[in-house]
């Protein structure tokens, strides 16, 4: 089975679009799943096989709540180790969000409060997920529609401060950015500077709709113009990256949503050929 690194492109694998996948084999990069979809075994985790025999694949999480008070559910964990094991993934990645409290789940992405021992709290679940799956993870930045009081540093350096404390690296979501930055006030570009170079493994681009004077990150609508823009910012900070779009409402058909990973891919290697040109230009200007 392939376990070669992800470069380039990939795209967002969506059940609707498995069965045309497997029959077509599109000219895609390599896919990211949902690992949740996937639990619970039959057609959809072999179906899930069948792309591995053909493409690299990504295991992205939405469930395992690590901003949660509670450490990670057992039975989920398991569950992820086992579906880890079977797949082979490039890459494992969850968000920097909680999802459990008192005994009751949110079906959520909830922003994680930047107080006093959250990060001591979310590091130990962080280096629990990593043992249990014997690899490192990445963990994505979420989109937040309020902001909390008194909060004791951004989101980026709450990722870098993580990434230092369990060798985790970074799943940088640059439309979260986006829609923080209409919604919070924050500057994008900053919080892009606050990471370290060398922590971003993956990173995502995607679409959000507005509702009554609100972004929302809804993944139901094309890139627009300043997430492509942060995605080149992006790639200059961190060099060649994995990046992936997105896309989970207002589902268009396969044939559609490629024409749009073309603009990935077109946008990915302009920003290789701009780094390898710089690179050269500062070595011809490097002394002897």
């Amino acid at each position: 089975m392939n376990t070669r690194a992800l470069t380039g492109a990939g795209l967002g694998l969506r059940a609707p679009h498995a069965a045309s996948v497997l029959a077509q084999h599109p000219r895609v990069g390599w896919w990211e799943a949902h690992s949740e979809n996937y639990f619970g075994g039959g057609e959809p985790v072999a179906a899930l096989s069948r792309v591995r025999e053909h493409y690299p694949v990504s295991l992205h999480g939405v469930g395992l709540g690590l901003g949660s008070l509670e450490a990670p559910a057992p039975d989920h964990l398991k569950q992820l180790r086992a579906l880890v094991a079977r797949i082979e993934p490039a890459l494992v990645s969850e968000h920097l969000s909680w999802n459990r409290a008192g005994g009751r789940y949110f079906n959520d992405l909830l922003p994680v409060p930047r107080v006093e021992g959250a990060i001591e709290v979310i590091a130990e679940h962080i280096d629990a997920v990593q043992n249990a799956l014997g690899r490192p993870l990445l963990i994505e930045n979420v989109s937040a529609y309020v902001a909390f009081n008194d909060e004791l540093c951004t989101e980026a350096d709450m990722l870098a401060q993580l990434v230092a404390r369990t060798g985790c690296g970074v799943l940088l979501d640059v439309n979260n950015l986006h829609v923080n930055a209409l919604n919070l006030g924050i500057d994008p570009l900053e919080e892009v500077a606050r990471l370290p170079r060398d922590c971003v493994g993956e990173i995502h681009v995607a679409g959000f709709e507005w509702l009554d004077a609100i972004a929302i990150d809804s993944h139901g609508a094309p890139v627009c113009d300043a997430v492509w823009s942060l995605l080149d910012a992006a790639l200059d900070r961190f060099g060649p990256t994995p990046v992936l779009l997105e896309r989970d409402t207002n589902l268009p058909p396969l044939d559609a949503l490629l024409v749009e990973y073309g603009l990935l891919e077109q946008r990915v290697a302009t920003a290789d050929t701009r780094l390898r040109s710089a690179r050269g230009a500062m070595h011809e200007a490097a002394p002897c």
